[in-house]
């Protein structure tokens, strides 16, 4: 039978962590279970950035196709995480949370069993839909089980949990790429899965909120999809198509104008998907848009440095898992740590050093070079990592603490769109503009190397292959000739990453600005809530 509790948010939570028994409704198992969810999803974002060079040298795929590989699940993820949250809320957290669990496992397998590129990119997108029932539902179900002044803390673990496994998962898939198979890479999440739902299961009670019991925001779901679609479409394509082709211009403004009539929906219903009342509080609004921006610079560079490493350098994968732990271990270590720091002093302070630390660290990546050794890679690395678990964990604060407890299936789907969102933003803006980069300066960079220039006129074509680092083989060419092409190809390439570091350093600079408006959560809003 459900109880319905009626009290402010501090005595709601405090009763659920104090009155729990047994394993069921304690606060610290509900922890553990939802960070076997988050570390299944830590994994996959992570293996997959080290299987890419594989996948494309075994189904032939292009840096577009890589790109999807990625952003159809970014894309259905961030479109649906906010829906997701709602559901969770309307339905019971526990229910969305292990029905997330679920198909995240299945459609896991299928990616490894499709064999196409096509099919992989499909259910790719579906993975990334039962994520968006998933991950929203981790932050709800600790704002009801934890009491105010464990709440930070809660969340620096399930952030260190999320960085535990971006930490593991290049090494595990360095591992199985290269001594299983790619496909490996994915079906891991099936007993990953099976774990995280039996744990759920067991000591997870279930929790809604009495606030939403109205009709589905379908319009709002509709035009935040489609928006989303649009724009994101439209950057992708910009490398090929180019940024001022028409085409290009009418997704991306195309998605924008349906976005804008996303937020008119969501002023006049009256069970809006996204409650836009959320966004009169600068905090969630600020600490939204500087999560985007984080996150855009984050997947921007672990998607290029992966290529980088592997393609340019010829870093076996474990290799590359190796080189990239600076970064991943770091962002492990930070996530507790800023939970801490946030519970101590508000979220501003980590957050505006945690940005700047990671402007500072892209800008410093500039100065890579295609014979560039470890020593040139890690300190900017680390710097990046320390910067990164500073903000997850405070930018969770800045959003979920300020936001009614009654809403916070959706809060917790806000700030996991931010990410999501800044993770399809990060791979399709930086790709764009390193594929751009590339094309304007091939020529001179293979004939500067010592390329005939009929050929490096021929090579044009080729500019979606060199983007990933590939160095494209020249029919009859002599030795030296490919060796020249070799060369000027990986130069122009790290012209490319040189670009879109400094986009994305800069970009990073800016959000530390913007986080000086952050404030402390409130977390004293009225609630109902219903445990069962």
């Amino acid at each position: 039978m459900s109880q319905h509790v009626v009290a402010d948010d501090q005595r709601t939570r405090s009763a659920s962590a104090t009155g729990a028994t047994g394993r069921r409704g304690n606060p610290w198992w509900a922890l553990v279970s939802v960070a076997l969810g988050v570390i299944m999803v830590g994994l996959d974002g992570t293996v997959v950035s080290i299987a890419n060079p594989r996948i494309a040298e075994d189904l032939n795929a292009s840096l577009t196709d890589l790109q999807w590989i990625t952003n159809s699940y970014l894309l259905a993820l961030a479109a649906l995480l906010i829906f997701g949250g709602k559901l969770g809320d309307r339905y019971g957290r526990k229910r969305m949370f292990l029905i997330g669990v679920v198909g995240f496992g299945l459609s896991s397998l299928a990616i490894g069993l499709v064999g196409n590129i096509v099919g992989i990119i499909a259910f790719r997108a579906l993975q990334g839909a039962f994520g968006a029932l998933l991950m929203p539902n981790t932050l709800a179900i600790l704002r009801g089980a934890f009491p105010p002044k464990e709440l930070n803390r809660a969340i620096g673990i399930w952030s260190g949990a999320s960085s535990v496994s971006i930490a593991g998962g290049p090494i595990i898939g360095g591992l199985l790429v290269e001594h299983v198979s790619w496909e490996s890479v994915f079906y891991i999440n099936v007993p990953m899965g099976a774990l995280a739902l039996g744990v759920g299961l067991a000591v997870l009670r279930e929790s809604q909120s009495e606030s939403v019991r109205q009709r589905h925001d379908l319009p709002g779901i509709l035009t935040l999809s489609g928006g989303l679609f649009g724009v994101i479409f439209g950057l992708i394509k910009a490398s090929s198509w180019g940024w001022t082709d028409a085409k290009t211009l009418a997704f991306v403004f195309g998605g924008l104008v349906v976005l804008a009539l996303f937020v008119v929906i969501e002023t006049r219903v009256s069970a809006p998907l996204l409650p836009m009342r959320l966004f009169t509080n600068r905090s969630i609004s600020v600490g939204s848009t500087v999560l985007v921006i984080n996150f855009f610079a984050l997947f921007g560079v672990l998607f290029f440095v992966t290529l980088f490493l592997q393609n340019v350098q010829h870093v076996s994968p474990i290799g590359t898992g190796v080189h990239i732990l600076p970064l991943t271990l770091a962002m492990m270590i930070m996530g507790p740590i800023s939970g801490h720091v946030t519970e101590r002093f508000g979220p501003r302070p980590p957050m505006v050093v945690g940005l700047t630390l990671s402007g500072v660290a892209l800008l410093l990546l500039t100065r890579l070079e295609t014979d560039s050794g470890f020593g040139a890679l890690w300190p900017s690395l680390l710097m990046l990592g320390i910067g990164m678990g500073l903000v997850i964990t405070a930018s969770a604060e800045a959003i979920i603490g300020n936001a009614p407890v009654d809403d916070a299936g959706v809060a917790g789907g806000l700030q996991t769109t931010a990410l999501q969102l800044g993770g399809v933003i990060g791979t399709a803006v930086l790709g764009s503009v390193l594929s751009s980069r590339v094309g304007s300066v091939l020529i001179d960079k293979l004939t500067g190397a010592g390329a005939p220039t009929d050929v490096a006129n021929g090579l044009t074509g080729s500019n979606e292959l060199i983007s990933q680092g590939v160095a494209p083989r020249v029919t009859g060419a002599s030795e030296s000739v490919q060796t020249a092409v070799a060369t000027g190809s990986h130069e122009a390439f790290i012209a490319g990453l040189h670009t879109s570091l400094v986009v994305a350093g800069v970009a990073t600079l800016v959000a530390a600005v913007l986080a000086l408006l952050v404030q402390r959560g409130s977390n004293s809003d009225g609630t109902t809530v219903v445990v069962h």
